[in-house]
């Protein structure tokens, strides 16, 4: 018997499992900068302030500010400002804004974020088998608006209706990845289904496996970049796979059938997507 079949819902983590970012921080920095008139920040200080400034927001204000009541334009505001100054960069009120504004406004759609081929064709065969397919991520509302349509008609992006059910994401409930109680919050959206009958897929051991087991839900891992942890992941017991292709694959399969290793040169979704979007940069 396969997993599939006794499963009646499948939840799966955004970023990382559905879609990637486009290039770099700094690129998107360093545009937003040249059109106020700037110089271009250093991309690697503009990385490392970035990460310490968003570490010390979430820590401070916790699912964007969502307890704090502070509007989702702000706790950007506050985030961004500061990882300037920590890359060393402090610009007067008036050129700040401007070139706030532009980061804003383009994290506010889906330009910086490329879908991963293997992403829609998946999360339709698993409705098309009857699956309710939710969405668990830590992310804010716009991160909803830009990346998941409400229709079909929004060519690019994830669709609900036709690609997923529902959403649960961190920045509208007020809980976050890896507290167990947002898995807990998509198996109610679901219909109360059980865990044993639900399935998680996501790229951290973290945020993902670790918390979706706890509630006794099945996890499954996907190393799309082939990261240095994923063979801690693999000796832990949990399942790892490269893609979703791959992914739809171990589900059909009956249980102790070995899963077909990957031939030599064949080339997983995540490495065909890193490829190309090398190719535009």
């Amino acid at each position: 018997m396969s997993l599939l079949s006794k499963l009646r819902l499948i939840t799966v983590d955004v970023t990382g499992t559905l879609i990637a970012y486009k290039g770099q921080l700094g690129d998107y920095y360093c545009m937003a900068a040249k059109h106020a008139g700037m110089p271009c920040p250093d991309y690697q200080r503009m990385h490392e302030g970035f990460k310490i400034a968003y570490t010390e927001m979430a820590r401070q204000y916790p699912c964007f500010g969502f307890a704090a009541k502070m509007p989702n334009i702000d706790w950007w505001r506050t985030c961004v400002k500061n990882s300037f100054v920590k890359a060393g960069y402090d610009y007067d009120d008036e050129t700040f804004e401007k070139i706030f504004r532009r980061i804003y406004s383009v994290f506010g759609s889906s330009a910086p974020y490329s879908v991963f081929p293997d992403a829609q064709p998946f999360m339709r065969w698993a409705r098309e088998k009857g699956l309710t397919v939710g969405i668990v991520s830590n992310a804010e509302y716009r991160y909803k608006r830009s990346n998941f349509a409400s229709s079909r008609v929004e060519s690019g992006l994830i669709s609900t209706g036709s690609e997923w059910d529902f959403g649960v994401f961190s920045g509208i409930v007020g809980i976050e990845k890896p507290d167990p109680r947002i898995y807990k919050i998509a198996l109610e959206m679901a219909g109360n289904i059980a865990p044993e009958e639900a399935l998680h897929i996501g790229d951290s051991m973290r945020k993902d496996y670790t918390p979706a087991r706890s509630i006794g839900m099945h996890a499954l891992l996907l190393d799309r970049f082939k990261t240095a942890d994923a063979e801690s992941w693999r000796k832990s017991g949990a399942p790892v796979l490269p893609d979703l292709v791959a992914a739809q694959e171990w589900l059909t399969r009956n249980e102790g059938e070995d899963y077909p290793k990957k031939s030599e040169g064949e080339e997983t979704i995540a490495s065909q997507v890193l490829k190309r979007m090398s190719e535009k940069l």
